[in-house]
C-alpha cells in the first residue's frame, strides 16, 4: 500500500475525532481526482467485515467508526440502509432513533414518540420514518452499549447512504462496501417514492449511481467490492432482478420467521430452501449462535450441520456477530477473542466474519494467515531469533 495514501487518510481520521464537536460532519462525496492504483480487496482469507464500522471503538454507522474500520484493516464495511419520511436513504440500524442517538435531548420532538407493529411486535419509539432529512441532520449518534466509550456520545451525526458510499470509494485502497435493504416491509409501508418506486428500487439506484455492478470476483465487482444483504428474501429476489450484484441471506434467530414471507428458521434453512435462494445469493449471514448454540451454562454445545450444508450449495457463510467484551464471549474461548476468532475461522471455516472489532481480527489474521508473510509478525519474530536478538 502507497504509504502516501495511508498518511492523509490517518491524519484525517484523527482531526474528525479530535475535533469532533465542529458541525455538522459532511463526508465529502467522491473526489474526481486520480488517486492511482489502489491495493486490491484481499480474496485469500475469510472477509473482515467491520459490523456497522468499528463500532467497538466509535458509534456505530457513523463517519469516524467507518474510517477508524478502514484504517484497522477492514475489507468491507458493514451499513444499514433506512429511509427517512422525505425518502432519504441514511445509515441507521434501528427503526427507531432511541437507542443510538441523542433524540431523547431534543425535546422539540418529544411529541413525535409513537407506537407502531414491526414485525409483529409493538415497537415504542422515535420513528425514523417519521422525521425529515433535515430533522435527523439536527441528532448526534451514540454509543448503544454503557460499557462502551461514551465520550463521543453526539458529538457525530447519521449518514447517508450516498456519503457512506464515499468513504470506502475515496479509502487509500480498495474497500468492499456491504449494505443491508433493513426492514424493507416497514420501509414501504410508510415511506412513498415518486412514480411507484419502492425502498429496493432506491437502494439500487443509489448504488449504480456511484458505479456498483458486477457478479461476484468479476473485473468490475474487484474494483468496486459490493455485497448486498437482507433478513427479507423478496427484497432480495426483487432486487437481483435490478442488478447483476452478489447478495447474502440474513438468517435470524430459530424463533424468529422472516419479515415478508413468515417462514420459519427450519423452513429457511432446509436444503429445499437453499436449492431455491441459491439462485439469488452467493451466501447466507446466520447469527453465530444459531450455528453453534450455547447451553445455559454459557459454554458451546455441538455444531449444528448448517455451515457443511451451506458450503454443500454453494453458499459462502458470514456469521454475526463477533465482540471483544466479555459478556459476549461463551467460556469456552476463556476470555480471549482470538480463541473465539481461532475456532470459526479454523475449526468451523466461515468465509466471512461480522465484527465490532476490526483492528482485533485484523491482528489475529495477520498473525495466522499474513496478506505480505515477509512483513507478517511471525517472520520478524524468526529473523529476530536467528540474527541472536
Amino acid at each position: 500500500m502507497n504509504s502516501l495514501c495511508v498518511v492523509p487518510w490517518t491524519v484525517l481520521l484523527v482531526l474528525i475525532v479530535g475535533y469532533a464537536s465542529a458541525r455538522p460532519l459532511v463526508y465529502p462525496l467522491p473526489s474526481k481526482t486520480d488517486k492511482g492504483q489502489k491495493q486490491q480487496l484481499q480474496t485469500s482469507r475469510p472477509f473482515n467485515i467491520a459490523h456497522r464500522g468499528s463500532n467497538g471503538e466509535l458509534p456505530e454507522e457513523t463517519a469516524p467508526a467507518y474510517m477508524r474500520a478502514i484504517v484497522e484493516g477492514a475489507d468491507f464495511i458493514e451499513t444499514d440502509i433506512l429511509a427517512t419520511k422525505d425518502g432519504v436513504l441514511i445509515c441507521h440500524h434501528d427503526v427507531i432513533l432511541d437507542d443510538t442517538t441523542n433524540i431523547k435531548t431534543h425535546k422539540e420532538f418529544a411529541h413525535r414518540k409513537r407506537t407502531m407493529e414491526v414485525q409483529g411486535v409493538n415497537t415504542t419509539g422515535f420513528f425514523v420514518v417519521d422525521f425529515t432529512w433535515a430533522e435527523i441532520q439536527t441528532l448526534g449518534a451514540t454509543q448503544r452499549y454503557p460499557f462502551r466509550d461514551q465520550k463521543y456520545n453526539g458529538q457525530f451525526p447519521i449518514i447517508t447512504f450516498e456519503e457512506y458510499i464515499s468513504i470506502a470509494l475515496d479509502a487509500p485502497r480498495v474497500i468492499g462496501i456491504y449494505p443491508e435493504i433493513k426492514n424493507p416491509v416497514h420501509v414501504n409501508e410508510n415511506v412513498k417514492w415518486p412514480n411507484g418506486k419502492r425502498f429496493e428500487d432506491m437502494f439500487v439506484d443509489t448504488l449504480k449511481k456511484y458505479g456498483y455492478k458486477g457478479s461476484y470476483l468479476s473485473k468490475e465487482w474487484m474494483e468496486q467490492p459490493c455485497l448486498i444483504q437482507s433478513f427479507a428474501p423478496t427484497s432480495l429476489v426483487y432486487a437481483s432482478n435490478l442488478t447483476d450484484l452478489p447478495m447474502i441471506f440474513l438468517i435470524d434467530d430459530v424463533t424468529v420467521p422472516t419479515q415478508d414471507t413468515n417462514q420459519t428458521y427450519e423452513e429457511i434453512t432446509s436444503d429445499e430452501y437453499f436449492d431455491y435462494i441459491r439462485k439469488y445469493v452467493i451466501g447466507i449471514g446466520p447469527w453465530k449462535d444459531t450455528i453453534v448454540p450455547p447451553a445455559a451454562d454459557n459454554y458451546l454445545q455441538l455444531p449444528t450441520d448448517l455451515i457443511a450444508r451451506a458450503h454443500a450449495h454453494d453458499l459462502q457463510v458470514h456469521p454475526y456477530t463477533y465482540r471483544n467484551e466479555n459478556q459476549f464471549l461463551h467460556f469456552d474461548f476463556k476470555q480471549d477473542p482470538y480463541d473465539e476468532y481461532e475456532y470459526w475461522i479454523n475449526t468451523m471455516g466461515v468465509d466471512g466474519l461480522f465484527t465490532d472489532f476490526t483492528g482485533s481480527l485484523h491482528q489475529y489474521q495477520e498473525w495466522t494467515s499474513p496478506l505480505d508473510e515477509k512483513n507478517s509478525t511471525m517472520h520478524k519474530l524468526s529473523k529476530m531469533l536467528n540474527n541472536g536478538h
